[in-house]
C-alpha cells in the first residue's frame, strides 16, 4: 500500500471519529465551549489582514471564528476548511444565518494535507490561523506545517490551543485533561518547540508564549515577504 493510501485512509478514519464525536455536540457546541477557549477573540483581534486579504481557518468547526472574524474585519474574504462534514453543516447553517455566505466559503478537508487550490480556487493566503484544533489532530505537527505553506509571502500563521496549565492548580490541570480526553483533546506540550522550529527551517519570524498562567498558548509565524 503507498504512502498516499495510508493517508487516505488515515483521513478517512480520522472524518468519521470527528462526525461521530460532534453529531450531537455541534449543536451546543458554541455555547458550552465559549466558558474554556480562551484567546480565540485575541487571535481574531490580532489576525488585522489587508483590505481586500484573504483569512484561512483550519479546522473551522461550527464556523463560530470565521463569522467573528467576519464582523472583526469586514474588508477581507474568510475561508474554511474542516474534516467533519457535520461540523460543517452546522458552519453553513449558521454563517447563512449571519447573512455572511457571499463572504465565507467553506470545504471539507484534512487540515493535514490539503489543496488549497482545488478547494477554494487559490493557493495562498494573507493569513492563516488554528484555534484550538491542534490538539484535535493526532498529526499535528503535519498540520502546522501545511498551514504555513497555505500562507502567503508576508503572510502570518496564527494558533492559539490549550497550554500545559503551569501555574494553575493541580487539580484543575487534572480535572481538565480528563475532561478534554473524553473529546479526544490533547493538548501539545511541544507547541512552542516545534513552530520555533518551523521558524528556523522556513526562515520565519515566530512570536508567542503561554496566556491565563499556562491555559492556554499563543503563537504566530509570519513568512518572509518576497523581495
Amino acid at each position: 500500500m503507498s504512502s498516499t493510501d495510508n493517508d487516505a485512509g488515515r483521513g478517512s478514519q480520522a472524518a468519521a471519529l470527528m462526525d461521530q464525536v460532534y453529531r450531537h455536540q455541534r449543536h451546543i457546541y458554541d455555547l458550552t465551549r465559549k466558558y474554556y477557549l480562551l484567546g480565540r477573540d485575541r487571535l481574531i483581534d490580532r489576525l488585522e489582514p489587508p483590505v481586500g486579504g484573504t483569512v484561512l481557518e483550519l479546522g473551522c468547526g461550527t464556523g463560530r471564528n470565521l463569522i467573528a472574524a467576519a464582523r472583526r474585519h469586514p474588508a477581507a474574504r474568510f475561508y474554511g476548511l474542516d474534516i467533519s462534514a457535520e461540523m460543517l453543516e452546522t458552519a453553513r447553517a449558521n454563517i447563512a444565518r449571519a447573512g455572511l455566505s457571499s463572504r465565507i466559503t467553506l470545504a471539507c478537508a484534512d487540515a493535514t494535507a490539503f489543496d488549497a487550490e482545488a478547494l477554494f480556487g487559490r493557493a495562498t493566503f494573507d493569513r492563516v490561523f488554528f484555534s484550538y484544533a491542534l490538539s484535535m489532530i493526532p498529526p499535528w505537527r503535519e498540520a502546522l506545517a501545511a498551514g504555513y505553506g497555505a500562507v502567503a509571502p508576508g503572510g502570518v500563521l496564527s494558533l492559539v490551543d490549550f497550554g500545559q496549565q503551569e501555574r494553575l492548580p493541580r487539580w484543575f490541570r487534572t480535572l481538565l485533561l480528563a475532561w478534554l480526553a473524553r473529546f479526544h483533546v490533547s493538548p501539545r506540550a511541544e507547541t512552542a518547540e516545534a513552530v520555533a522550529a518551523l521558524a528556523e527551517a522556513r526562515g520565519a519570524t515566530a512570536s508567542g508564549g503561554p496566556l491565563y498562567r499556562g491555559y492556554a498558548v499563543w503563537a504566530e509565524l509570519r513568512r518572509p515577504a518576497v523581495a
